[in-house]
């Protein structure tokens, strides 16, 4: 038969090993603490609703609750910490802001329709009431619109009650995105149609003195309204050309703008020519100022001193006018 000490030993022995096997599991990894949840600060969501997992981290199984409707593509949405506070304590989550400046920032997923397409889209739109889009463009009242669809919708313009005044070349429009979809966003739009036309401009600056080149020209369209008359509007009219003074690229010319080059500088020397019947006369001078081909410049005769003119023909060569070939004796 035992005796009551021995029992009594033999008890905290158990309790004892109770308590260090219990400690062993836990340095084993066996059980771990409960992470803390944490507040997403910025999220971005790819459907229409917000869930809790969207909002705060840690939260296991509950992370699948709804908890308020996702913004529309392309927006945001701005949660406080009142709103977010009561969202947790519903759900259960030991979370409470830190300050009342704490808030969740949400947006809408989305692709992009930028303005330059949904111009494409009214245009075409305007080719069936009589516009020709070669020649034509168009203005949208709202300089800064573009749309938005979800990421996972297609990035589609439908384009409807068109109006056009060719008087007064105004259009209206009703645009939506997704096209053929009912549910997506109605816009009303306005704008107005102008004119263009193509137009040779300088592909880089050109420098005075430089001679243009096929390779130096590109072209660029520009409202017709825009453009000065005395607008250069054939190529050929810039080829061989060289500018009065530099020039920056891609701006329309001017025909005072460009001139061809100098092909016998002042005070140069010049061998005039003049031609009768059979007979070709040659004489030398002074030029008397610049002279580009075909220019008419005067000359001063080396020999008699006298001013004869003569139109340019080449590099330090111009061809006197008949009415002057006496000053060439």
């Amino acid at each position: 038969m035992k005796s009551p000490i021995i029992g009594a030993i033999l008890a905290s022995l158990l309790v004892a090993m109770a308590v260090t096997g219990a400690d062993a599991g836990t340095d084993d990894g066996l059980a771990e603490p409960p992470r803390a949840v944490l507040l997403r600060e910025k999220v971005i969501v790819n459907s229409n609703v917000i869930r809790l997992g969207d909002l705060f981290a840690n939260i296991g199984e509950l992370a699948n609750a709804r908890v308020a409707y996702a913004p529309a593509p392309g927006r945001r949405a701005v949660f406080d910490a009142r709103w977010l506070y009561y969202v947790a304590r519903r759900h259960g989550l030991k979370w409470r802001p830190m300050t009342l400046q704490d808030q969740a920032v949400v947006e809408r997923d989305s692709i992009a329709i930028e303005r330059s397409e949904i111009k494409d889209h009214i245009l075409a739109a305007l080719v069936e009431r009589g516009v020709d889009a070669r020649r034509n463009e168009i203005q949208l009242g709202n300089r800064n619109f573009r749309l938005h669809v979800a990421a996972d919708e297609a990035p589609t313009v439908g384009v409807d009650d068109v109006v056009y005044d060719p008087r007064t070349r105004r259009f209206s429009a009703v645009i939506a995105a997704p096209a053929n979809d009912s549910s997506a966003p109605r816009v009303h739009v306005t704008g107005r149609v102008h004119r263009v036309a193509e137009v040779p401009v300088l592909a880089r600056r050109i420098l005075r003195g430089d001679v243009i080149g096929p390779a130096d020209i590109e072209w660029v369209r520009f409202r017709s309204g825009r453009l000065p008359r005395d607008t250069i509007l054939n190529a050929e009219d810039l080829l061989g050309r060289t500018p009065v003074r530099g020039m920056r690229a891609g701006a329309p010319v001017r025909t005072a703008e460009v001139r061809w080059p100098i092909l016998v500088p002042k005070g140069s020397l010049v061998t005039m020519m003049l031609k009768v019947r059979n007979m070709t006369l040659t004489a030398q001078g002074k030029s008397m100022q610049d002279g580009a081909r075909g220019d008419v410049i005067r000359i001063s005769n080396a020999d008699s001193s006298t001013i004869v003119e003569a139109v340019v023909t080449g590099p330090g060569w111009a061809e006197v006018k008949p009415t002057g070939h006496l000053a060439m004796n």
